[in-house]
């Protein structure tokens, strides 16, 4: 049985260093510049076809991280969903243009979520509803440019949580994303179950992965094999979906990236 083949989030500056290991297996790609505010609102044209030129002879699947800082997908406010709709979209327009078929986007789920979304029998409908007008057009021009959408966990304690808003947005292109880290965190610091539960959970709703390591207090997006992630655990549960997800290595210092794949292919769990 063949082993998954691991791709890596990268932004312009270290895309260079890389791309002979991109290219030796034509690996995943995402590439994290379009969700800063400043470029979206600037020369992205710019930066995505100097990007493009950088990925000549580059086949493997290729995403972005669409915007995230400074936002939630189920503000209250209804000026507020209008500004998130307009910087999703515009990262969808990035990624429109680089040919990318996956955008990333943050949970909306909280830690205090966890303890109080069933104080009152409304909440979580009232939460799928202002994503829902949140994401409307989002997911619309997602289908149109056959982007998929996958939504990474980030506080989510009850990794269900996830799945059944995915599942109520009703679209094909729609899925869920696992960060490695987050789930860690959230298990040692909040109780929350371990990582591979996670995977379980999401079942062939999941089609992305951030792979990194923590030791459970931080988001350190560290190398694998740097923290405590139980990896064999994680990779046996992701060897039974069918979703073939991306599995893409998110570090803090992207020179990390071989390391942490060469960790992982001494486990005998990746290539």
């Amino acid at each position: 049985m063949s082993k998954p083949v691991l791709g890596a989030a990268l932004s312009i500056k270290s895309i260079p260093a890389h791309r002979d290991w991109l290219l030796e297996r034509q690996r995943d790609l995402e590439i994290q510049d379009f969700f800063r505010a400043d470029l979206l609102d600037g020369d992205w044209r710019s930066a995505a076809s100097n990007i493009k030129q950088m990925l000549s002879g580059h086949t493997g699947r290729l995403g972005i991280h669409g915007p995230f800082w400074g936002f939630k997908i189920d503000s209250h406010d209804p000026m507020i969903r209008q500004a998130v709709t307009k910087r999703l979209l515009q990262g969808l327009e990035a990624a429109e243009f680089l040919g990318a078929t996956q955008m990333v986007v943050h949970s909306p789920f909280t830690t205090w979520d966890h303890n109080n979304l069933d104080l009152y029998p409304d909440n979580r409908a009232n939460i799928v509803e202002r994503v829902k007008a949140t994401l409307a057009e989002v997911i619309a021009r997602a289908e149109t440019i056959g982007c998929e959408i996958v939504i990474e966990n980030i506080e989510d304690k009850d990794p269900r949580d996830r799945v059944r808003l995915a599942k109520a947005l009703e679209s094909g292109k729609v899925r869920v994303s696992l960060d490695t880290g987050h789930a860690n965190y959230a298990h040692v610091s909040t109780g929350a179950p371990p990582v591979d539960y996670y995977v379980e959970t999401a079942g062939d709703m999941l089609t992305h992965v951030h792979l990194q390591d923590t030791d459970g207090f931080a988001d350190r997006h560290w190398a694998p094999g740097e923290g405590n992630i139980p990896w064999v655990a994680v990779f046996r549960a992701l060897g039974r979906l069918n979703s073939d997800p991306r599995l893409i290595l998110e570090l803090r210092n992207h020179d990390d990236v071989r390391k942490g794949a060469s960790h992982l292919a001494a486990l005998g769990l990746a290539e």
